[in-house]
């Protein structure tokens, strides 16, 4: 009698939610909502060019809910309303491919890679520098995205993965951003609505930024060399590149590239292109309608450089778009979910019952009570300077009750965006990221999580720094 052979079980695996789906479910959860959560709204003046709430003049309101064609609409509202940031996603990848065909990145980037091959903290260090810098400064946010294929290229060079490619940009980039020190979007707009001096609380701002940068990086390098030790350690798993972006770099190392006149002249074109455009975002507060125009601006000038066709060209440009339709789209779905939860007047109410929770406290639980409902917040309003006009107003008054600093009650808010930033679902520009490298949010949720944790614990330790030196100056 032959023994039978029984073939081992295979664990079924969980499925990985499509972004597109996970968003999708968030909109059916908030229209929902509409018929079950009372509506409202403050009332509301103009202050300058800022629209402003108007503290204890919430009230009910006749309900909107969401019906069936309204949850479909929403999401084409979401599309134009989106519209500058997926074409200026669509652009960058349109420009890169351009750049690409010239081989003036590939030669370059081969010397990046070999040069910090074996010194990753080298490469590490200065890059999040550059990039914290632009964010704290709100040069750079939403238009990161137009930077993450250079990051995913340098990855794909140390033979690293993808989520390491993402964070060397993304996380150096908003590292800045989650506690900036002078962006206007934010900071300067929480402290014109909370009537204190612009830039006021500088140095304490400066402390934390360096605080929270440092930790980025060492979370960055940690995971890099883990990876780079053993590649199975990695978030993503088998798959560490999980799409095709940069995969024309995955021999970087090897490939004999030699910069040639035309590819130098072609990186010079392009760098000072990219620091003129930050130049006059500083100056004439350009935003991603100029930044998409000048991705078309680099694209057609390094192709004419190195002599390509009009038609070469135009069929590279858009070659390169079509590679991140699937991650520009995903900008427009996660505007449709503010669109719903604005169209079914539910904002003010949450704002009105956070106030309500926060009232009795005392400072240091108030300040940490302002963090965490910011932070919850946000998950709903994924705008910061939309946030802070909605909620500086109520909290600003709460505070003088509360014995809490105003800038302490700002920093607060700003604590609380910048936690939620990096794992918000309803963030265009993270949800686009993920979606472009094909990172799930999943996967990304379990690689962020614990840096997220340092970031909470760290923004507790300054409000209660912050609370206890009376942070103002007042």
């Amino acid at each position: 009698m032959q023994p039978v052979i029984t073939e081992p079980v295979k664990k079924k695996r969980f499925p990985q939610i499509d972004a597109y789906v996970l968003i999708f479910f968030i909109l059916v959860v908030c229209a929902v909502a509409t018929y079950l959560v009372p509506a409202g709204e403050f009332e509301r003046v103009k202050n300058g060019d800022v629209t402003i709430t108007v503290p204890g003049s919430y009230h009910t309101v006749e309900s909107n809910p969401t019906s069936f064609k309204d949850l479909f609409t929403a999401i084409q509202e979401g599309m134009v309303k989106g519209a500058p940031l997926i074409f200026l996603i669509m652009f960058t990848s349109g420009a890169l491919a351009v750049l690409e065909k010239t081989g003036a990145i590939d030669a370059f980037l081969r010397k990046v890679v070999i040069s910090s091959k074996d010194k990753l903290l080298f490469l590490i260090i200065p890059v999040c520098l550059v990039f914290s810098a632009l964010g704290t400064a709100g040069i750079i946010v939403n238009s990161v995205i137009a930077f993450i294929p250079l990051g995913i290229v340098i990855a794909r060079g140390l033979k690293l993965d993808a989520i390491f490619g993402v964070s060397l940009i993304y996380l150096g980039t908003y590292a800045g951003w989650n506690v900036t020190i002078m962006a206007p979007q934010t900071l300067g707009l929480s402290q014109r609505i909370a009537e204190l001096p612009l830039l006021s609380g500088f140095g304490f701002r400066v402390v934390i930024y360096l605080v929270f940068l440092a930790v980025t990086i060492g979370y960055i390098y940690w995971y890099a060399t883990r990876i780079k030790r053993d590649i199975t350690k990695s978030a993503l798993g088998s798959e560490i590149f999980p799409n095709s972006l940069g995969e024309n770099q995955l021999d970087l190392v090897s490939a004999d590239l030699r910069l040639t006149g035309q590819q130098k002249l072609v990186l010079w074109f392009s760098g000072l292109s990219l620091i003129a455009f930050i130049v006059c975002t500083l100056t004439l507060k350009w935003s991603e309608n100029e930044m998409a125009a000048l991705f078309i601006f680099i694209a057609v000038g390094a192709g004419i450089i190195v002599r390509m066709s009009a038609n070469e060209i135009a069929k590279t440009f858009m070659q390169g778009c079509q590679k991140l339709v699937y991650g520009a789209l995903i900008v427009g779905m996660a505007r449709a979910v503010i669109i719903i939860l604005e169209n079914g007047m539910l904002l003010d109410t949450i704002v009105n019952g956070l106030a309500t929770l926060l009232a009795p406290l005392t400072p240091v639980t108030g300040a940490l009570g302002m963090f965490i409902g910011s932070a919850a917040l946000h998950f709903l309003i994924s705008s910061g300077s939309g946030e802070s006009a909605m909620l500086m107003p109520i909290l600003v008054p709460l505070a003088d009750l509360l014995h809490i600093t105003r800038q302490v009650a700002v920093q607060a808010v700003m604590f609380g965006e910048g936690l939620v930033n990096c794992i918000n679902p309803t963030s265009g520009v993270l949800m686009a990221i993920l979606a472009t490298t094909g990172i799930s949010y999943g996967k990304w949720i379990r690689f962020i999580l614990p840096l997220i944790g340092i970031w909470f614990v760290l923004g507790c330790v300054f409000l209660i720094i912050g609370v206890s030196i009376n942070w103002g100056p007042f």
